[in-house]
């Protein structure tokens, strides 16, 4: 493993040195939205002449080299008009290009400034949702939402009403790899999974990855969620501001030094518990206390970047993030001299950072090198105080529970492009795991006895070591087959114990003769070295994030997914997707055991196997004054462990065989849009009582015992609900407002978010007797839910 960065160290020597060229030309460089100033993700750069092309890189970066002593170069992006660039190539050329966005598209417009062909993408079971879509879509409350239009996507399901978990190809929400500007966010929800913590308005990309895994991501089973920021207006000052039912959120960028330096920051903040305050206060008073309650959170997003010359960029990302649940309460007892005084509190939230240092060593190699920084903390706090105030003494009885996880990591990943035909990247990371698996403290005070008493119950924190390397290669075999080829490959050290894994990477496809239409086959596999403590239940925070030991192994998969992508009338996406995946060694609770215990989490926890597959059906129009989706998913999911349900496999909880989606926006004139979402889903699978029976307790006692049938073998009632929003626009002279009004569960249907046993006596007139009955209850979460939002920008 040694010879591994002596291997690399070689090879960047190698790519820097001109004689690695040869001697064709290359045109290289950036391209920029005229407007802003910031790099555009995924632009198309098409050479005429040759008819090969290439994509710029997740920092705006291309590289060309089209083997001819004139080239015909065209850029696009969707949603700007297209530039067209000729001249003769004598020598390496630096062309940077600033692309005019366009106010609205049409037909021809939308033809001509797209990025890459769905049918010409290597790619499978990739889909990237334009911004403009994710902010149209109508969602709970009014407040937009990222991850919860990626749960309108085939091949992901949502977890109970409301949340914003996701689930993707039967997979569980850790085995999701969620990218914030390259560093990964272990908790991405607020409210118990209600919101997700992505601010909208600081967003410029979002790609959603369910199978067929490019070499330079790993570590998680089922998907990847890579979202980028912002960089900033670099150009002039500009901002936006919203309002809600529930939060507000505020958004400023602009130029620290006019072209080179540019700034944003993006904050929100739910408001609800600043309203209830005095409600809440005078609530306590009339009850002759004082006290406090509220739940709130809170979001923080900057970014600043610096173009120090031509060749090298620097970039800094900060996003905190956090949730309070507080309750404070006071009471005073003057005719015994004393006060007690409760307070509680959960709190949990995330930290992440990064620093970036873009280089373009030469036309064509381009680096960037990353420091990364990532915390997620979950705590408790459980405090009982009375206080004598005649005699001076003083009583405490306090619970404190703290569990997280920190990251501290570097990773540097190369960009070299020979020549049209090859696109090979390669790197490596580096990470620095802190686990914190659930510490209680406990303290019993009381100095009138002069008595002090603490505990600590769990375990210390465990520090682990995981690193990877890879190297891909994306090629052209012929003008009609492509592939992408790659390996990587991973260890992860902890207490002893080393765990390594090759894992290669394999996709490919085929263009039909008409270039409208293409077959597409991959195969991945995966390990993860980190596990994910949860309840099948609502998403709480207790969650706790684990490493693999020498006693609980890393999951493991491998996926193959086949599909056919088609453009239609230049306008429609069309994609068919078929995929298995393989899984073993996930993690589950034991029979009986959850996330509280004062034994060793290893000790309460279990592993086996799971398996899903389906079909997948999109339509996808990204632009017009009609554009939105359909999407379809038929699956299959099952896991199967030694010692739960005596060894038997079992539907998974989110096992949904039939998930619809129907998503709409439509401009209707320049100051009114109108939008829409209808969903159906197949219920999730449960475990509840089939029967009971009276038996003897080992005390001699008759009591009555529940007895259960297979793990989820009870379906829920089906879920489906439309959303509807009406957006009105007005251009002012110095900023733009939108009204936004609609409703959740526009037709308040009764979904369920669970269901629970209702035992009863009801007096029975034909016997003269008691009967005993039991009832399934379901619970219902939303109904129809109105939401208002007032939004600026300027």
């Amino acid at each position: 493993m040694r010879y591994i960065p002596t291997f690399l160290i070689a090879l960047i020597v190698g790519l820097l040195s001109n004689g690695a060229f040869g001697q064709r030309a290359t045109v290289s460089g950036y391209v920029y939205d005229n407007e802003t100033g910031e790099t555009l993700i995924g632009a198309t750069v098409r050479e005429h002449v040759t008819g090969s092309g290439v994509q710029s890189n997740t920092y705006g970066f291309y590289s060309i080299t089209p083997g001819k002593e004139k080239v015909d170069l065209e850029f696009s992006y969707v949603g700007y008009s297209p530039q067209r660039v000729s001249f003769p190539l004598e020598r390496d050329t630096s062309l940077h290009i600033y692309l005019e966005p366009v106010v609205q598209l049409k037909a021809v417009e939308i033809q001509a400034s797209r990025t890459e062909r769905i049918q010409e993408s290597v790619q499978v079971s990739a889909i990237n949702v334009p911004i403009r879509q994710i902010q149209s879509v109508p969602v709970i409350l009014g407040e937009q939402d990222v991850l919860k239009v990626l749960q309108l996507l085939p091949g992901v399901q949502s977890g109970s009403e409301g949340q914003s978990g996701l689930f993707v190809r039967g997979g569980s929400p850790d085995q999701n790899l969620i990218l914030l500007d390259g560093v990964p966010v272990y908790n991405a929800y607020h409210l118990f999974g209600f919101f997700s913590v992505f601010n909208t308005d600081a967003i410029r990309d979002v790609n959603l990855i369910k199978g067929g895994f490019p070499a330079r991501y790993g570590g998680r089973l089922s998907s990847v969620v890579d979202i980028s920021l912002k960089e900033g207006n670099n150009r002039e000052f500009s901002g936006a501001a919203s309002i809600g039912l529930l939060a507000a959120r505020a958004t400023l960028e602009g130029p620290i030094i006019k072209g080179r330096t540019s700034f944003i920051f993006s904050a929100r903040r739910t408001y609800v518990d600043l309203l209830t305050r005095p409600l809440i206060r005078q609530g306590f008073r009339q009850d002759g206390s004082r006290g406090d309650l509220g739940v709130y959170f809170y979001d923080l997003n900057a970014k600043v970047n610096h173009r120090i010359d031509e060749n090298n960029r620097v970039f800094l990302s900060v996003y905190s993030g956090d949730d309070n649940f507080f309750l404070r309460r006071e009471d005073r007892e003057p005719g015994f001299n004393e006060i007690h005084r409760f307070n509680s509190a959960i709190g949990w939230g995330n930290v992440t950072a990064a620093a970036r240092w873009n280089r373009q060593w030469n036309p064509r190699l381009f680096s960037n090198t990353t420091l990364t920084y990532s915390r997620y903390r979950l705590f408790t706090r459980i405090k009982y105080e009375n206080e004598h105030t005649v005699r001076d003494d003083f009583e405490e009885i306090s619970l404190r529970y703290d569990s997280g996880i920190r990251d501290i990591g570097g990773r540097i990943d190369f960009d070299y492009l020979p020549d049209p035909r090859h696109h090979i990247r390669f790197g490596l990371n580096f990470v620095q795991h802190r686990f914190n698996t659930g510490l209680f403290e406990l303290r019993d005070i009381a100095t009138a006895d002069d008595y002090f008493w603490t505990a600590t119950v769990g375990q210390e924190p465990l520090n682990a070591s995981e690193f990877f390397v890879y190297a891909e290669d994306e090629f052209d075999i012929d003008n009609r087959w492509k592939v992408n080829a790659g390996l990587h490959f991973s260890g992860f050290l902890v207490s002893g114990e080393q765990y390594f894994s090759l894992q290669p990477r394999l996709s490919g496809r085929y263009l039909f003769p008409d270039s409208n239409s293409s077959i597409k086959l991959a195969f991945s596999t995966m390990q993860q070295n980190v596990h994910l403590l949860a309840n099948e239940g609502i998403g709480l925070p207790t969650d706790l994030w684990v490493p693999a030991t020498d006693n609980i192994l890393p999951q493991k998969s491998w996926q193959v997914a086949a599909g056919y992508a088609k453009e239609i009338g230049r306008a429609y996406n069309l994609t068919l997707e078929a995929y298995y995946k393989d899984m073993s060694n996930v993690i589950s609770y034991g029979e009986g055991e959850g996330v509280f215990g004062i034994d060793n989490w290893e000790d309460r926890v279990t592993q086996g196997d799971g398996y899903s597959y389906g079909l997948e059906f999109f339509l996808h129009k990204r632009d017009g004054r009609f554009n939105g989706w359909l999407g379809y998913t038929l699956s299959w999911t099952y896991r199967q462990f030694e010692d739960l349900n005596f060894g038997r496999r079992f539907p998974f909880r989110y096992d949904r065989r039939h998930d619809i989606s129907l998503v709409g926006n439509y401009k209707l004139t320049d100051r009114i849009g109108l939008s829409a979402s209808w969903v159906y889903g197949t219920g999730n699978a449960i475990t509840i009582p089939e029967s009971r029976y009276l038996g003897t307790t080992d005390e001699g006692r008759r009591r009555f015992y529940q007895y259960f049938g297979d793990r989820n073998s009870y379906r829920m009632e089906s879920y489906h609900r439309l959303d509807m929003g009406v957006n009105f626009h007005r251009v002012h002279s110095n900023f733009e407002r939108t009204i936004s009004v609609g409703a959740y569960n526009a037709y308040a249907n009764q979904n369920p978010f669970f269901v629970h046993l209702d035992e009863r006596y009801v007096w029975d007139y034909s016997t003269n007797t008691n009967r005993h009955e039991t009832i399934l209850r379901q619970v219902n979460l939303f109904p129809l839910l109105p939401y208002v939002t007032y939004s600026i920008k300027f």
